[in-house]
């Protein structure tokens, strides 16, 4: 037997033990393992392929003597693999917009968009496998043409072997920006410069974590990045400043070391500086959000196993926290394993046997997270912006400078903000700039985000046609908040 793929709202069923959101590795592991314990399973992704953006494309591309991805990438092929023949349904190029949580007398719904139609599909369980989205990075220039994050940079390569031409500058901090530095040079790519804002003071701050990272399994392959990058790219630590100038698109970066400034020509600047957990549909649950200080990032209050404070719904992979890939397949089957148990597909002996390698397998990777947390920590110059002509919302083209003239007015939070500026009222809904807003707001204060908190979100979280809102069939309980009336022959 094999996935069943589902390309039309009609060929969903009417109803589903679980549904999976995201096929990255914790959408994947959790959605094989689901079925494996004989629960009937949906796994919708927004993307055409499984795979995620680590493993983006990864069915459809087969390694050659000029590959450029690396081994960690090819892995992937185990768990689609696995995937594929699984008795499940996949819908992939579905869209998700909105969560209803379950309570005492109902159960999840999750609002979807595919092939041109809505549904509002209800499940017994939710597995929220959306992973994480790049931080923004917000510097002078980074809206022109010819800027880039890093991971746009990726999927670009993942998916059609494109290449930035020209003179290219990678600027930023995190493993991620080496990692795409190495398949750019062994694509063929011209990297001029690598400009390295990792803050000297998180350095020293990291050591008294190194012990535990010194016995964990990213030593080895993160050391030997390091070497491969620095022998073909020319490496600038240190930086502390940034701005990219142009007329119609990029044509230089300037940045500052200590106190030199330095001026690089340039066609194309990859920016990154670390990856947050995607919160929006855990949020719009009416999940608890909270703020963790090591990694600088909201993400929903998860226990061990995924469980979040709405009754049947999980966050797995690095949506409640990040871990990395191994890590995220890891907690997608431990997710996947305690929502068998509450479906009583599974006893809690079962679940106890099952879950006591898993948690151990998880414990493993997750050695040495505080040192990389710690030293990728990005500084406050990039977090919150002082510049006051630097876009921060891009859907709404607001400057730090009027976001804090409005902070200064007093409102409470973000969310009160937004009446004053329309930041993060956009189409993103804030995926971009909520992140920077909370950090000028709490760098205005002198507090930390977690008093700050973010924007509250609702369903829709993602755009949704009109024509599609409308064809969905009305629920009894709206009809009856409208008129006081129940409709004929629903239950009440």
């Amino acid at each position: 037997m094999t996935a069943r793929t589902l390309t039309t709202a009609a060929e969903l069923a009417g109803r589903y033990d679980l549904v999976v959101v995201g096929a990255g590795p914790a959408g994947l592991s959790a959605a094989t393992e689901a079925a494996r314990g004989g629960a009937q399973v949906l796994l919708l992704d927004e993307n055409p392929t499984p795979g995620g953006q680590i493993y983006r494309a990864i069915t459809r591309r087969e390694p050659g003597p000029d590959d450029c991805l690396g081994p960690d990438y090819w892995a992937g092929r185990t768990l689609t693999d696995a995937f594929a023949a699984s008795i499940l349904d996949y819908a992939p190029g579905a869209t998700v917009w909105g969560l209803e949580p379950g309570c005492a007398l109902s159960t999840p719904t999750v609002g979807v968009s595919l092939g041109g139609a809505a549904r509002r599909l209800p499940a017994r369980s939710v597995i929220l496998a959306t992973g994480a989205m790049e931080r923004p990075m917000p510097v002078p220039g980074w809206t022109l043409p010819g800027v880039m994050t890093a991971g746009a940079a990726q999927i670009a390569l993942k998916t059609g072997g494109l290449v930035p031409r020209g003179r290219v500058v990678l600027a930023g901090s995190g493993p991620l920006l080496y990692l795409l530095a190495w398949q750019l040079v062994q694509a063929g790519a011209t990297i001029v410069a690598f400009l390295d804002t990792t803050d000297a003071r998180q350095r020293r701050a990291a050591l008294r974590h190194a012990p535990d990272f010194l016995r964990s399994p990213y030593l080895t392959k993160g050391l030997a990045l390091l070497v491969k990058v620095r022998r073909r790219v020319r490496v600038h630590s240190g930086v502390t400043a940034l701005s990219i100038a142009g007329d119609e698109r990029t044509k230089r970066i300037t940045f500052r070391q200590g106190a030199r400034a330095r001026s690089i020509d340039a066609d194309c600047v990859l920016l990154h500086q670390g990856v947050i957990p995607s919160i929006n549909l855990a949020s719009a649950a009416g999940c608890k959000i909270v703020w963790n200080e090591a990694q600088r990032a909201f993400q929903p209050h998860t226990d061990s196993c995924g469980r979040t404070t709405a009754p049947g719904l999980y966050v797995a992979g690095d949506g409640a926290g990040i871990g990395g890939a191994l890590h995220a397949a890891v907690a997608g089957r431990i997710a996947a394993i305690v929502a068998l148990e509450s479906l009583s597909l599974l006893s809690a002996e079962e679940r106890d046997r099952a879950l006591e390698p898993l948690l151990r397998e998880q414990a493993l990777y997750r050695r040495g997270r505080a040192f990389l947390d710690t030293l990728y920590q990005p500084s406050r110059a990039f977090r919150a912006p002082q510049d006051p002509e630097t876009i921060i919302c891009r859907c709404e083209e607001v400057r730090a400078g009027a976001l804090r003239e409005a902070i200064a007015l007093g409102p409470p939070g973000p969310n009160q903000l937004k009446t004053f500026l329309r930041c993060g009222m956009g189409p993103c809904q804030g995926r971009l700039c909520a992140q920077t807003v909370s950090e000028i707001m709490a760098d205005e204060r002198g507090v930390s985000p977690c008093e700050i908190g973010t924007y509250r979100l609702r369903t829709p979280v993602k755009p949704l046609r009109l024509s599609e809102l409308a064809a969905l069939p009305t629920p009894p309980d709206a009809v009856f908040a409208v008129t006081g009336e129940h409709p004929v022959g629903a239950e009440h």
